[in-house]
C-alpha cells in the first residue's frame, strides 16, 4: 500500500519534459522539510498498486507518469514499478536523492536540497541522472560539478511576493548566463495556472 496525496493530468511544468501531458502521482510524505514546498504531507488516501495502476489508466493518452511528493523514493519500490510498466507509458521520478531507487525507473529528475534551510539534513547520495534541476537562490553551483546529469537546469524559488520573484528569476537568469552548462528552468504550470 502506498500513501497518495493525489493522482491527476496535466502538463509538466519543468525540466526537459515541460508541456508533457503527464500524470502525476504525488506521494505524502518526505524526509525533508524544505520552507518552499507545496506539499501537504499528512493528506493521503492508501492505495494498492492495481488502484493506481487503474487511476493512471483513466488518462490513456498521457505518455509519462510522473512519480513526484514529497519524497516518492520513500515509497516506491520494485513492485510499484513493475506495475506501472503494464502502463506502457513513461516513468519518471522527481527525487531528492537522499534514497536510493528502484530499477525500472525511466527518467530521474534529482533536485538536491542540500543549499536550503530544512533540506540540509540529509546528504544527497544519487550521483547520477537524467537531469539535475537545482532551486536556484544564489548558492554556488560548484557543489553540483560531481553530478552526471544529462541536462542541467536551474530554476528559481518560487515566492508568493512578486517583487522578490522578479529579483529571484533575474538572478538565476544571471546565473545561467554565466554558467551556459545550465539552462533555465521555469515553473510554467504556475504561470499558467495549472496544476
Amino acid at each position: 500500500m502506498y500513501p497518495i496525496n493525489e493522482i491527476f493530468c496535466s502538463l509538466q511544468g519543468e525540466g526537459e519534459k515541460t508541456g508533457t501531458v503527464s500524470v502525476f502521482i504525488r506521494m505524502s510524505g518526505c524526509n525533508l522539510r524544505c520552507a518552499f514546498c507545496d506539499t501537504d504531507h499528512q493528506s493521503h488516501t492508501m492505495m494498492s498498486a492495481p488502484e493506481i495502476v487503474e487511476q493512471v489508466m483513466r488518462y490513456p493518452c498521457a505518455p509519462l507518469i510522473v512519480l513526484t511528493g514529497g519524497e516518492p523514493a520513500l515509497h516506491v519500490d520494485t513492485a510499484l514499478i513493475q506495475a506501472l510498466k503494464l502502463t506502457g507509458k513513461t516513468i519518471a521520478i522527481e527525487t531528492n536523492g537522499t534514497l536510493p531507487l528502484p530499477n525500472g525507473i525511466d527518467w530521474v529528475t534529482l533536485s538536491p536540497k542540500t543549499a536550503f534551510q530544512g533540506g540540509e539534513a540529509l546528504p544527497c547520495i544519487i550521483t547520477s541522472c537524467d537531469e539535475l534541476k537545482v532551486v536556484y537562490t544564489g548558492q554556488n553551483l560548484n557543489q553540483y560539478d560531481h553530478i552526471k546529469a544529462q541536462q542541467r537546469f536551474l530554476q528559481p524559488c518560487y515566492v508568493d511576493d512578486p517583487k522578490q520573484r522578479l529579483l529571484g528569476l533575474q538572478a538565476t537568469v544571471k546565473a545561467v548566463l554565466d554558467n551556459p552548462q545550465w539552462r533555465l528552468s521555469l515553473q510554467t504550470h504556475k504561470l499558467l495556472g495549472i496544476r
